[in-house]
């Protein structure tokens, strides 16, 4: 036997459910009355029954319409409270407007869709570090843009990620398995750029010696990332521009334009239409490339983040590397001029530092400490972080004699010279103004692993 539903919401059934019971109300009332009348009785006593009566139907019914919706609810989360997925969050009783059972049902819904926006945006970008809502609007962004073909531009500060947001662009899109070409334009000499961009012929320039395709044509069918569109010269801008509006390119030397089709995605830590004002860069071009446009949040706008991008860092240089409490409150109220590429960096250092495998507030680059008076704390207060930030100690606060403060500053030194060197020891000694031989010395003294720093 063919099983027959029907499916009809609840904002149609519960107030038809409620008209019903009033219509019918209303004729057995009238018919009552009119039946009395007619025998000339007093129909006051039958019409007060049925009153009853039906106030005691509607009550039962009410009951049992909001028995079958709440219940469900209550399961729902009693079921989830035990399985422990928000017994961190705040109690339902200490905010506002959580007195009854909808304002308790609604925070705790607030609090399942808050985790459930991470967990997805965990899943859907695992290459990129970041649950703070900041970040959440972002990956927002990057889901509807993803799937159509529009020119986005992205926007923030230098060590922000651009590339990475723009590789999630492109792996969520329908070019995703089609070529995603990047090209950092402040990187490249201008006499360069337009060889790189539209490949060049055999002989079109001096040690021109093969043709050579450039990254449109490399591009095709896929998606091009133009990396510091703000540094591209304005002669080499004028020939974007061009490709862009007629989906064709032509070498340098070249005699025929070839057509491509490529999605453009740009980024720049400058602000472009200042740049347009001062006839640095191409109005016409930067309303070509900002159709989408997706601004990142700098690290010191998402703090929060910082513990997640700290334990990622740490588990890619392949040890178990903790970090102190104290250190991480640095690190998390620290602004972070360089972002996430400075937070990475000095993760770096602090780990070559690292005593017994903990990260302490004496390892951390002094930089992480610098202005300490002016730092904005995580929760928010103003005021110094610590009395001893650009005071290293060995971890036993005011304990520390002079002796073991010196002997961890001047380490702290010779790690900083090497990692800004590559290990090189000849370029670090002339950067610590010392000799060289004074260095090697210093560092056999501090048992430093010049291998760790080679590049």
């Amino acid at each position: 036997m063919k099983d027959i539903r029907f499916n009809i919401s609840l904002y149609v059934i519960i107030p038809v459910i409620f008209a019903g019971i009033a219509i019918l109300s209303i004729i057995v009332t009238y018919n009552t009355t009119v039946s009395y009348l007619s025998k000339s009785m007093d129909p006051q006593r039958p019409v007060f029954l049925w009153g009853t009566l039906l106030i005691g139907f509607t009550l039962v019914c009410g009951v049992l319409i909001v028995k079958f919706l709440i219940d469900p609810v209550k399961h729902f989360v009693r079921k989830t409270k035990n399985l422990g997925v928000v017994k961190s969050a705040a109690k339902p009783s200490d905010l506002p407007g959580s007195n009854d059972d909808m304002g308790r049902f609604t925070l705790f819904f607030d609090q399942v869709t808050e985790i459930l926006s991470k967990v997805e945006a965990r899943q859907l970008f695992p290459d990129i570090i970041g649950q703070s809502k900041s970040m959440r609007g972002v990956f927002n962004q990057i889901v509807k843009v993803a799937p159509r073909e529009s020119t986005v531009l992205i926007t923030g500060e230098t060590g922000t990620g651009k590339e990475l947001i723009a590789r999630s662009i492109h792996q969520h899109s329908k070019r995703q398995d089609k070529p995603f070409i990047a090209i950092n334009c402040a990187a490249i000499p201008e006499g360069l750029l337009e060889s790189e961009l539209f490949g060049h012929e055999k002989g079109a320039f001096t040690g021109a010696n093969r043709k050579k395709p450039g990254k449109f044509e490399m591009a095709d069918g896929g998606t091009l990332f133009l990396d510091e569109i703000g540094d591209m010269p304005l002669e080499t801008q004028a020939k974007v521009l061009r490709a862009i509006e007629e989906n064709a390119v032509q070498r340098v030397g070249g005699l025929y334009p070839k057509p491509v089709n490529v999605r453009f995605i740009t980024a720049t830590n400058h602000d472009l239409e200042k740049m347009v004002e001062a006839g640095r860069f191409r109005k016409d071009l930067f309303y070509r490339l900002n159709v989408f446009s997706i601004m990142l949040p700098p690290l010191r706008h998402r703090r929060e983040d910082i513990p997640l991008l700290a334990e990622r860092f740490l588990h890619q240089m392949g040890r178990e590397i903790v970090i102190s409490s104290e250190a991480l409150q640095m690190l998390m109220a620290n602004d972070w001029p360089g972002n996430v590429r400075e937070l990475k960096n000095a993760l770096e250092s602090a780990a070559v530092l690292a005593v017994d495998d903990t990260i302490s507030p004496a390892t951390l680059p002094i930089s992480v400490g610098r202005d300490r008076n002016n730092r904005h704390l995580p929760n928010g207060r103003e005021g110094p972080l610590m009395s001893t930030i650009d005071e290293p100690d060995d971890g036993e606060g005011d304990g520390a004699d002079l002796d073991t403060r010196i002997k961890n500053y001047e380490r702290r030194a010779i790690v900083n010279a090497l990692l800004e060197t590559g290990g090189v020891q000849i370029k670090a000694a002339a950067h610590l103004g010392i000799k060289e031989r004074s260095l090697w010395h210093r560092i056999k003294k501090h048992s430093i692993k010049i291998s760790d720093f080679k590049q």
